[in-house]
């Protein structure tokens, strides 16, 4: 038995070696592939921030092109006539607050005065940097903490052509909605300014801690300023590395039971430093249970090895013994590789079956993609259906009424009926191909249009319709051609679906006028639609796609049209604008670019 003392203590040593080894292999792989599914998570979530910064950011420069805005940098404006219109702005962006600043951060007017007051002494103290890029003619962003509040600053210069700034527009936004967003998530998400303190989180655990860190060089411009006593250290931590990654350590009752792995990576589009904890204790359990197995294995077979051994040296004498005492060892043997076979039979079922659920989540990615598709196709379909039903109601008006002139052997007014009829096809097929363009973001060239001439165009092809709702006309049309840039038919498509909805408007009125108004004032050309019904009931959704007050079931009240027109007088570079009349009704404007007369020669 002595003689074996060595062989055995070499062969523990040597199980000992294999177990940490395999123990070694198998953490790491897990802590790969872990981060690998860590680095995704942190992507989406840096690409998600990106897309809810970048949504203010395009609203700050929209918003800045306003004249109203240009005349109030210039003192044109009253502030509480700016402040109804920042309010306004606020209200339908889900923006915290707007406001507007001198080229020397002194505020001019807000949404909210009260604490645009509050916000906006606290934000450009110091050299404010976002301040100091917009007032140069650049985007300026920043993050805020104002009055216990996170908030995500976007500043645009508001300048005239050609010229210095003489303003700046400042959206701000909560970081609530995203933080709400990233709260679904499992892993413990955090975004940390320049000088380390954490701005946005899904974990209340985080929020506002400080990890300590110095701000980086050509970074600390766009780090957030928190008072005296806000910011709080991180939750108590441990910092270890294991092939490569950095393992964060935590005591048990803490933010995780043991390890989390944890993964940053620099967002310099946002100013921020992405990072995320992704709890390890799987992936230690998983090279934990490896090891275990190797051990085991190791262990069986040096068992076996040391009982063979044994009983060969005591059963030397004894052949026929130890033959028997071999072929029961080796059917142990067999029943153990047995076993074993049937795990690693198990392990790749557990493989081919993950690879199963992966393809079918990849192809239920593309049903959601193809079933978008038919979602735009469908948008389409109801859009041609609604555009084509007032011509084809023209159409056969004008059939009906060439029918009795035939009767009555007036062939030169049926000609003209019929001639009339074919124009109207031609202008649905234009009407079906301008829906084509709008779907498509695409249409024709602008060309030089008679604004009059398309107002007597619009009237003529909706005489009928108003007629039997018993509409009355007030249209004074001016002496001379007014011009725009845009399309005859498309502009023709406008000002038809703003009288059919003026006249289904009225249906319940005692009092049923519509008026037409063609002025020019401020270098743009505003043509005004008025009716008297009973007005707006959410003006601030009558261009949604698909809204509409129309009952249920009728033909057009598929709430389209409002939508097509606002997106064809985008395509002009125009405006269209909806609101209630004081005294009751509704007024629509549109506003688009004049065009110089040709000499009368």
């Amino acid at each position: 038995m002595q003689r074996l003392l060595w062989p055995i203590a070499a062969f523990l040593a040597a199980t000992v070696l294999i177990t940490l080894g395999v123990w070694w292999w198998a953490l790491g792989s897990a802590l790969d592939q872990l981060a690998t599914r860590a680095q995704t998570e942190l992507s989406l979530a840096t690409s998600r921030l990106n897309s809810y910064q970048q949504r203010y950011r395009q609203l700050a420069v929209v918003l800045a092109d306003d004249p109203g805005l240009e005349d109030l940098a210039k003192g044109g404006v009253e502030r509480h006539k700016a402040a109804s219109l920042l309010q306004a702005y606020a209200d339908k962006t889900g923006s915290r607050a707007v406001f507007v600043l001198s080229t020397e951060g002194r505020l001019l007017a807000a949404s909210d005065p009260g604490w645009a007051g509050q916000a906006a002494p606290a934000a450009t103290t110091g050299k404010a940097a976002w301040l100091h890029r917009a007032r140069n003619g650049a985007l300026g962003r920043a993050q805020v903490y104002v009055g216990g509040a996170r908030m995500f600053f976007v500043a645009a210069p508001i300048s005239l052509p050609r010229q210095k700034p003489i303003g700046v527009l400042v959206v701000a936004a909560g970081v609530g909605p995203l933080e709400s967003d990233l709260a679904a998530n499992p892993n413990t998400l955090f975004f940390t300014d320049a000088n380390g303190v954490v701005f946005v989180t899904n974990r209340s655990e985080f929020l506002l801690a400080d990890a300590g860190r110095t701000a980086r060089p050509g970074k600390a411009r766009v780090a957030a300023h928190f008072p005296a006593g806000v910011t709080r250290p991180l939750p108590a931590h441990g910092l270890i590395h294991r092939h490569g990654h950095r393992i964060w350590t935590f005591d048990e009752g803490g933010v995780f039971s043991d390890w989390a792995l944890h993964l940053g990576q620099p967002a310099p589009v946002l100013d921020l430093e992405a990072e995320i904890l992704v709890d390890a204790g799987p992936a230690r359990l998983s090279a934990f249970y490896q090891a275990a197995l190797a051990a085991t294995t190791a262990f069986v077979f040096g068992a076996v090895l040391l009982i063979l051994t044994e009983r060969r040296m005591a059963l030397s004498a004894r052949l026929a013994i130890e033959a028997a005492a071999n072929q029961r060892l080796e059917q142990r043997v067999a029943l153990r590789t047995e076993q074993l076979s049937g795990v690693n039979l198990d392990l790749r079922q557990q493989i081919r079956e993950r690879r199963e659920a992966e393809e079918a989540l990849r192809r239920a990615q593309q049903e959601l993609v193809q079933a978008g598709k038919l979602s735009a196709l469908g948008q389409m379909s109801a859009g041609i259906s609604h555009e084509l039903n007032q011509p084809l109601m023209a159409i056969r008006s004008f059939a009906e009424n060439a029918e009795l002139f035939l009767e009555r052997g007036d062939l030169d007014t049926t000609r003209g009926n019929l001639a009339r009829i074919s124009d109207l096809a031609r202008r649905m097929g234009r009407i079906i191909r301008n829906l084509n363009a709008f779907a498509r973001k695409e249409g024709e060239p602008m060309t030089d249009v008679d604004l009059v001439a398309v107002v007597a165009a619009a009237l003529e092809l909706s005489e009928k319709q108003l007629e039997n709702a018993g509409v009355a006309v007030d249209w004074q049309a001016p002496e001379t051609r007014v011009m725009v840039r845009g399309g005859e038919v498309r502009l023709q498509q406008v000002l038809m679906n703003l009288l059919s909805n003026a006249a289904d408007a009225m249906e319940a009125s005692a009092r049923k006028i519509v008026t037409i108004v063609i002025d020019e004032r401020d270098g743009t050309t505003r043509l005004t639609v008025r009716d008297t019904g009973p007005g707006l009931d959410e003006p601030e959704r009558i261009f949604d796609p698909f809204y509409s007050t129309k009952a249920v079931g009728r033909a057009e009240g598929m709430g389209l049209g409002l939508s097509i027109s606002y997106g064809i007088v985008q395509s002009f570079g125009g405006r269209i604008a909806g609101r209630n009349l004081t005294g009751g009704g509704a007024e629509f404007t549109v506003e688009l670019t004049p065009v110089a007369l040709e000499d009368a020669a």
